[in-house]
Parts: C-alpha cells; sequence; structure tokens
C-alpha cells in the first residue's frame, strides 16, 4: 500500500512521493485503496494474504483509524493469516505521541522507522526534517506502544560523514535495541537535486571501510545478515521483503504502486497504478500492465534472489519462473568462471564474497538479450 506524501522530499529520494501542502486527502485515499484492491480481487481469488506493507512518502501521516479502516476491509475480501506481518514505515518527524499505541490497536505489528543517522549534522546534510531528538523520542514511543516487531533504517556514506561517524551511527542503532536493521549506502539517484548538485560524498574506500566496520559491530551485536542491505535478530528477518528477493506475488495499491502476480494461465505479470496521488484518486487508476517473457523472468528472479546472503535453490527458481532450470544454468556457469557465484548443496546457487561485493557484474550476466 502506498502512502505517497511527505511533510519535505528529501534532496536524495527518487520514490514517488510528494510533498504536503495543506491537508491530504487521507479519507478519501484509503477508501479509494479499497476500490483498488477490488479491481485486483478476480486476479487473487483465494489467496491468503501474508504480509502488508504501508509504504511511503511517510505513512505514519495518515491517522491511524484509517489504516484500520483499510485492514478491517482487506480482511473482509482475503483471507488474512493469523501471523500477518503488516508493517508500516514512519519517519521520527512525523510522529506524534501517542501514534505508535494507536496503530498497534488498529493492527499493525511491525514499524520500519527512518532514522537514516543519529548525528544532527548529517541529518542537515542530507536533507531530514527531524533531529536525533526526535529519532530517540520516536524510538522511546515504540517501546511503550506494544509494538515489538521494529527495523531501524540507516544510510552510510553521507556527505562529508567519516569512517568514525559510521561507526557511531551504527552503534546507537545496535543501543536502540531493534529486530531489524536495514543499512544502506547514499547513492546518488538521477532526477534529484543530488544527482543534479551532487554533494561531496565520502570515496569507494571510504564507504568500503564504513561497511566492513557495520559488519563486525553488527555480528557482534547479535544481527545476521541475510540480504545485501539487511540484518535480523534470529527469527524477525522482514518476511514482506523476503517475498520481493524470492519473486513472489504481491498485489501494489496507491498512486505509482507496482504489483506481480503469477496467473492461473501461466503469465506473470506486472501491473502499475498512476503515479499522481490526484489523478489516481480520480481514476481510472491502472496505467498499464506487462507480461514478462522468459528473458524476463530469469533476470527479475537473479536481480532479487542474488541479494540473498543464503542464495536460492534451482527449486525455487523454477517455482517462482515457471522456467526449467536449464534456463538459468548457461549464465550461473559464467558466473562461476568469473568467480562471482558458486554452487552449494545439491542445486543452490548463492554469490561469493567477490560477487557480492560486484553484485550489478553478477547480476548483469542475466539481462535479457535486446539489453546487453
Amino acid at each position: 500500500m502506498h502512502l505517497p506524501w511527505c511533510v519535505r522530499k528529501c534532496p536524495y529520494c527518487d520514490f514517488n512521493s510528494h510533498e504536503l501542502r495543506g491537508t491530504a486527502p487521507f479519507e478519501a485515499y484509503a477508501d479509494t485503496l479499497l476500490d483498488d484492491l477490488d479491481q485486483e480481487l478476480p486476479l487473487v481469488t483465494g489467496r491468503e494474504v501474508a504480509t502488508v506493507f504501508f509504504g511511503g512518502g511517510t505513512p505514519s501521516l495518515c491517522p491511524a483509524p484509517l489504516i484500520g479502516r483499510f485492514l478491517d476491509g482487506l480482511a473482509s475480501r482475503l483471507p488474512m493469516a493469523a501471523d500477518a506481518e503488516i508493517t508500516l514505515e514512519a519517519n521520527p518527524g512525523a510522529i506524534e505521541r501517542g501514534r505508535f499505541s494507536e496503530l498497534a490497536s488498529v493492527g499493525i505489528n511491525r514499524v520500519s522507522l527512518g532514522i537514516q543517522s543519529f548525528q544532527p549534522r548529517l541529518l542537515t546534510a542530507i536533507g531530514r526534517i527531524h533531529d536525533d531528538r526526535e529519532a530517540w523520542a520516536a524510538i522511546d514511543e515504540l517501546a511503550g506502544s506494544g509494538i515489538s516487531n521494529v527495523n531501524l533504517d540507516l544510510m552510510f556514506g553521507l556527505p562529508g560523514q567519516t569512517i568514525a561517524e559510521a561507526e557511531a551511527d551504527v552503534a546507537h542503532a545496535i543501543a536502540a535495541a531493534p529486530t531489524h536493521l536495514s543499512l544502506y549506502q547514499l547513492t546518488l539517484e538521477p532526477g534529484t537535486p543530488f544527482h543534479r548538485r551532487p554533494p561531496a560524498l565520502p570515496d569507494e574506500e571510504a564507504c568500503w571501510a564504513m561497511e566492513v566496520a557495520a559488519t563486525e559491530s553488527l555480528e557482534t551485536g547479535g544481527f545476521s545478515r541475510y540480504e545485501v542491505s539487511a540484518w535480523a535478530r534470529q527469527g524477525r528477518m522482514c518476511r514482506h521483503n523476503l517475498n520481493y528477493w524470492t519473486f513472489g506475488d504481491y498485489l501494489g495499491l496507491g498512486a505509482g504502486a507496482h504489483g506481480k502476480l503469477s496467473l492461473d494461465d501461466g503469465r506473470v505479470v506486472r501491473r502499475w497504478r498512476r503515479r499522481r496521488p490526484l489523478v489516481w484518486l480520480e481514476g481510472p487508476r491502472l496505467e498499464g500492465e506487462q507480461a514478462l517473457d522468459a528473458e524476463q523472468r530469469r533476470f527479475e528472479f537473479m536481480l532479487n534472489a542474488l541479494r540473498l546472503w543464503d542464495g536460492f535453490s534451482l527449486e525455487l527458481f523454477e517455482a517462482r519462473t515457471g522456467l526449467a532450470a536449464e534456463y538459468a544454468l548457461a549464465g550461473l556457469e559464467r558466473g562461476r568462471e568469473l568467480g562471482l557465484l558458486a554452487p552449494f548443496g545439491k542445486s543452490a546457487w548463492r554469490p561469493t564474497a567477490f560477487g557480492r561485493r560486484f553484485l550489478n557484474d553478477a547480476q548483469a550476466l542475466f539481462l535479457p538479450a535486446s539489453r546487453c
């Protein structure tokens, strides 16, 4: 579920997010999300909902009763797993006292909190609207809300950041005692203010040193890395994101949302919504649909699954793409020759340490012929 409004758009962000000007039409938006769901229902009849993710934008701006209204409507239309993971993204600068308790009362059981850094200078450098005090206040709010499954988003390679500052951020994050940590290197995405006017960033060697130091600290702190940018305590991996990374099916609802479904007729289809919130509200909401051919399915599977630290099995490749395992073998063997990929177990593959550092090269081995 995409909730596209932010208080202010960050200069590094290339997501489909829109600055609030006045009051967002949250009530109409929540109701229209259910209409959007109704449009997709014939494609997923009888399927059980295992996870729900409210992303943004800043979903924590939306009043909790409206989040609850959507979840109630979802449960009345599709069966929900008893242990469904229901996540909402939140910004420390957009949290009022008691908001997390309200969200827990309507069904949210996991929160992803966009900390990015605990240091005021760095938060200012990347255009965040919160400071370190608000970050800690939001963490304290969560601790008293009854929501115990918490992810912290953290970034490194920030403008002017030193290795010592990056280490301090990771230490603060560990001290906050989340169950999950997402650790990303800042990248300059096309179309963003940072891409048009690049700030001075740490060089590659410094960023690599930051990642190595973070790895040592997180492993010592009881976290296990299970994806390129994801760390979790035992049993707390993000099930929603694991579904993406294993090329699972998902509905995408809301302005600019994308979904991917395997249909009964054997097609694997991507469907996407119109991007601008008010245009999406007016309808029609569906902007396009594409059935993925064999090469696209192979590439998209590898694009995601090669991010996983434990790799994937060829049985999973066959189940999720509808293709024979042989269709992947040429690229896998080429990856082995280059030292990027390695087989393990009966029929599983994963990137080598070298391949993880140069993951784009491993993924490119599976690009569709028309893009090579």
